[in-house]
């Protein structure tokens, strides 16, 4: 008899009271209600991919060809320029029901198992409740672009009225330049108690400081210019089956960020992905492959998969992980459930259906 067991309603089955163990988790029992059979799914393995890009806008200041004079800088900004670029891949492999087989426990009559289920409705557990289910990855926040490069308080300050009045760039940046030393030696004194008027307190020594701080990058961002920062966050879902060696998960466009793979203006995101092992029905002593028992519970014997996503020729992320979809559906005897003396119970890894623990009670 084929246990692989097609329904239309798992509710119709399951009829049964359900018991809440957790937020995360349900109790599903058999009774004489449900003729002692449960219905469940295995999973399919996702990959949900998170993209973190960073986009960084440059903007040359007005004394940008004197940087190297006066402040030795030999590399200041000096033109305008937008880009993106991916910084950070994280990888994280879930399980999701494989709504079109379902799989039937039959356990005999008079007995009580039960299954704990997770809320993506596949089994984690039978017969315990001592369930650990896997930690949702934590992500990036993204951070948009800060309001403005500079603090337009402090370049007012830090504008005099010499250098307001002055047609020359070349004068213009040669004060600007004065006044970044005389700031520099301000902190000096301040630091080393040498200033003429030296703060009463703490708190008033930290305002100045800050104060000084601001009004030297006010003028510092006049010869190097400025650069901003922000950070995007998207997540994309894939589901392996063949081996591929190219697929476009996203692109990163150079004004629109991440977007989508079938957007050509973004340089591709790619996944490459090799099996490198799949499940193999178990075997008795003999070497003969084992029969999937009467009324069996199925759990997964997975395969694994190496994957690669890269970015402009750069790997992001690189790793191994087990797949479902490339091992094959075994069977533990249901009897082992409903053993009076010593019952076993079954912990099944919710990405895989793999069997995680096995003992008895």
């Amino acid at each position: 008899m084929n246990m692989r067991y097609i329904v239309l309603s798992l509710a119709c089955v399951l009829a049964s009271s359900v018991v809440t163990v957790a937020q995360t988790t349900q109790k599903f029992q058999a009774t004489k209600a449900n003729d002692y059979g449960l219905v469940y799914s295995l999973p399919t393995t996702v990959l949900d991919v998170t993209v973190v890009a960073e986009r960084v806008v440059k903007r040359p200041g007005e004394f940008y060809m004197y940087a190297k004079k006066y402040l030795n800088v030999s590399d200041p900004v000096s033109e305008p320029s937008e880009s993106w670029t991916v910084k950070k891949v994280i990888v994280n492999a879930r399980g999701v029901a494989n709504g079109g087989e379902r799989y039937l426990m039959q356990f005999k009559g008079g007995t009580a198992p039960y299954v704990v289920m997770d809320n993506a409705d596949l089994p984690v557990a039978i017969n315990t409740e001592d369930v650990v289910l896997p930690e949702a990855p934590v992500l990036p926040e993204p951070v948009g672009l800060s309001s403005t490069p500079l603090d337009t308080e402090a370049a007012r300050y830090v504008i005099s009225e010499e250098m307001l009045q002055s047609q020359s760039s070349a004068k213009r940046a040669e004060l600007a330049a004065k006044r970044i030393y005389e700031l520099r030696q301000s902190r000096s004194d301040l630091i080393t108690g040498q200033a003429d008027q030296m703060p009463p307190d703490g708190t008033a020594m930290q305002i100045v400081m800050d104060q000084i701080g601001a009004q030297e990058a006010a003028l510092t961002a006049m010869f190097v210019g400025t650069e901003q920062r922000e950070t995007a966050v998207k997540t994309f879902t894939y589901i392996p089956h063949d081996e591929v060696t190219r697929y476009v998960l996203a692109r990163v466009s150079a004004l629109d960020g991440i977007v989508d793979s079938d957007d050509l203006s973004g340089d591709p995101i790619t996944l490459s992905l090799n099996i490198t092992d799949r499940g193999k029905m178990p075997v008795n002593d003999k070497g003969e492959t084992k029969e999937f028992p009467k009324g069996g519970v199925a759990y997964c014997i997975p395969g694994a998969a190496s994957v690669k996503i890269s970015f402009r020729g750069e790997t992001c992320w690189e790793g191994s992980m087990d797949v479902a979809q490339y091992g094959i559906v075994f069977g533990l005897d249901p009897k082992m459930f409903t053993d009076k003396k010593a019952p076993a119970y079954l912990l099944l890894d919710p990405v895989t259906g793999a069997i995680k623990e096995l003992g008895t009670k």
